[in-house]
């Protein structure tokens, strides 16, 4: 597949990249996520999940910031004007966010949050459309990404390519769904357990089916001052 100009959307410790990580998020980062569904993630995975899943967040930086001379932005409109609107997702240097990058399928998708901006959240929709394989950017002295201890004959790092599916009808800020997930783990809602709020600082999360799905929902709720009315 052809390569895009999509870079650093890394996060978490040990990961010099994710600076777009929100640190709204990262509050209430307590639990792991408990989720069923199809894609199991591998055995190597660091936190040694087994849950399974077909549903996705994966973040990207909608606004321009320089690194080694490179430009990491790379928005929703961005991938729009891709050819065939697809893109190689590269650039991820964390095991865990890896490992559930080699655990997508083909056809499965995910929700594209903007992080390291202004306002971040969610969006778009995006589809997996080439399964996990070699990311090059790890062999490039020249680009940010480039990690001089991954081997060729075994290469650390994985990159997918999605595919723009659409745009949300109405923008899911951080700040709302944030909300929600307090009220969540109260009243023992859909978003309770989030990894964008208990994994904060990956940059690509797995969600359950019921989450995935509530936020789809939201979409067509109009904001109020008080937010969501949902699961009050």
């Amino acid at each position: 597949m052809r390569q895009s100009k999509r870079k650093c959307v890394t996060s978490s410790a040990g990961d010099k990249k994710d600076q777009g990580r929100d640190p709204g998020a990262e509050e209430g980062a307590k639990k792991d996520v408990r989720t069923r569904k199809k894609v199991t993630v591998p055995s190597s995975s660091t936190d040694n999940l087994k849950e399974e899943y077909h549903c996705w967040l994966m973040k990207s930086e909608p606004e321009s910031r320089m690194e080694k001379g490179m430009d990491m932005k790379f928005g929703i409109e961005d991938l729009k004007v891709q050819p065939d609107q697809t893109a190689c997702w590269d650039g991820v240097r964390n095991y865990q966010a890896r490992n559930f990058m080699r655990a997508m399928k083909n056809g499965q998708q995910a929700f594209f949050y903007h992080s390291n901006c202004k306002e971040p959240g969610i969006t778009g929709i995006v589809k997996i459309v080439k399964e996990a394989y070699t990311d090059h950017t790890q062999f490039d002295p020249k680009n940010p990404h480039y990690d001089s201890s991954s081997q060729k004959e075994n290469p650390k790092w994985s990159m997918v390519d999605v595919q723009f599916v659409r745009m949300l009808k109405r923008y899911i800020s951080l700040a709302e769904l944030k909300e929600l997930h307090q009220k969540h783990k109260i009243k023992n809602g859909p978003l309770r357990n989030m990894a964008l709020f208990t994994r904060a600082r990956l940059s690509v999360q797995p969600l359950a089916q019921e989450e995935f799905d509530f936020i789809l929902s939201l979409e067509e709720e109009k904001i109020t001052e008080q937010g969501s009315e949902s699961y009050n």
